[in-house]
């Protein structure tokens, strides 16, 4: 019996989880925990078995099974197998193989980032429901890809900014604007800090364990670089133009900007919504400062980090409210209205709204509301996974949603794109493109390298 046909028992576990929602806090794990038997847990391959993928999976520890395991490091393939599956899961280098594996129901994507559209689309049209790190995306185009193919397939996909399933902290500060505690929000603020800097990389011999030209993809043809650090382990290389250093180089990633910008745009974004008022952009503007200098929105130098390492950008949406984006400042999402402001962080939830709600709460059900009243046995990242598998047994959307993400990360792309040319953009959100202005709007898709091209049949 297939994790698909199990429709009955899941009547049951809806129940049950339906039934968690409303159990006290102490009780809510054991409550879910009861429904995850052995026969109703879905296959999971974990493609990408780098740090966040391997150790993330211990949040989805008793929901799944792993029975498949991609990567290009046999060293990572290898300790994840063993780790995650007690040796069962089959180990591959290929992706492809886990899409036309008939015991894989989900798939999990934890590469770089420049991989995540490609393994997005085709594990859709493969008809695996995906939860994928994020961003979903390289480039705004390929959000249009993902987003098309998605409401083709009607597969299930979940983002991986379990942020939005912090419900004491980012889901309740979501909440305290949607009930009106702030007014009209004017601002939000997002710090997330600026990407490393590294100085020059020298080419070096690639290691036997990786397969280099997998790793790269589509990705344009580069040498391997690698600064080794003594105290380097399995995970970090040292300064190196792979493995998690991929993010400072646009080539795979966007910096800070798309990494933690996924995050906490997407809690202002959200925020703004909750208000009811415009998170659609019109335009973007700022200073930023990069590693090495750029000329026609390209680094003029290869051989070392890139990617924004300090910027102050100003999104502003259609009805005016504007969005800050800081390398400096704390890490969080500051919300300010004309009644008040709060501050919230993966560490706190801060302001006089918030000390307000001692003596007036929020309405019964304010916090549910803004999570769709779905399900809650857990909260932070085990739930963010429970929500997953809870909306692929509904067939129903779960709470990171692909058009809402591309949403806020094109904000994040968007801002990459004026830092790197130096100038401000006027964006058309209807027709998805940058008004005026051709030779930006060149950059807004990135044509992949030969042999590496997304499969749409």
């Amino acid at each position: 019996m297939t994790f698909r046909t199990h429709r009955r028992r899941f009547l049951g576990q809806s129940v049950a989880l339906s039934a968690a929602t409303l159990a006290p806090a102490h009780l809510r794990s054991t409550v879910a925990a009861e429904t995850e038997s052995a026969n109703d847990r879905p296959g999971l391959a974990l493609v990408g078995a780098g740090r966040m993928g391997h150790n993330h999976m211990r949040f989805a520890k008793g929901m799944c099974d792993v029975v498949a395991v991609c990567d290009v490091d046999q060293n990572h393939r290898d300790k994840a197998v063993q780790n995650l599956s007690g040796g069962k899961a089959r180990g591959v280098n290929d992706y492809r193989e886990v899409l036309n594996q008939k015991n894989v129901d989900v798939v999990y994507i934890a590469t770089p980032d420049h991989w995540h559209a490609k393994i997005l689309i085709e594990a859709m049209l493969a008809g695996k429901d995906v939860y994928c790190e994020k961003p979903l995306t390289l480039t705004v185009d390929e959000g249009k890809q993902v987003r098309k193919v998605q409401q083709q397939t009607d597969r299930v996909v979940q983002v991986g900014t379990m942020q939005r399933s912090y419900l004491d902290l980012f889901v309740k500060a979501v909440a305290i604007a949607g009930a009106g505690r702030l007014g009209r929000i004017h601002r939000t603020t997002v710090s997330i800090g600026g990407s490393s800097v590294s100085g020059p990389i020298p080419t070096a011999k690639v290691p036997t364990w990786l397969d280099w030209n997998q790793w790269l993809g589509p990705a344009p043809q580069s040498p391997f670089r690698l600064v080794a650090d003594p105290k380097a382990d399995e995970w970090n290389l040292g300064k190196t133009n792979a493995h998690q250093n991929f993010r400072w180089w646009y080539d795979y990633s966007g910096g800070k900007m798309t990494d933690w910008g996924a995050h906490h745009v997407d809690i202002a974004c959200w925020a703004i919504r909750e208000a009811g008022q415009s998170d659609e952009l019109v335009s973007i503007e700022g200073d930023a400062k990069t590693p090495v200098p750029f000329a026609d929105g390209y680094p003029t130098k290869s051989d070392q980090y890139n990617t924004a390492h300090s910027f102050a950008m100003l999104a502003k949406m259609k009805d005016g409210t504007e969005l800050q984006i800081n390398s400096e400042g704390r890490n969080g999402v500051l919300l300010e209205g004309d009644r008040g402001r709060i501050f919230v962080s993966r560490g706190d939830l801060t302001g006089a709204p918030v000390e307000q709600l001692k003596d007036n709460p929020l309405p019964e059900g304010a916090i549910a509301k803004v999570y769709r009243n779905l399900p809650t046995p857990y909260n932070q990242h085990r739930n963010h996974w429970a929500n997953f598998f809870h909306c692929t047994r509904e067939r129903i959307e779960p709470i990171s949603d692909v058009t809402s993400h591309l949403r806020a990360i094109d904000i994040c792309h968007l801002a990459n794109l004026s830092a790197r040319f130096g100038r401000s953009l006027r964006w058309d959100a209807e027709t998805e493109q940058i008004l005026g202005d051709d030779e930006t709007n060149s950059l807004l898709a990135r044509p992949a390298r030969s042999g590496f091209e997304t499969d749409f049949s």
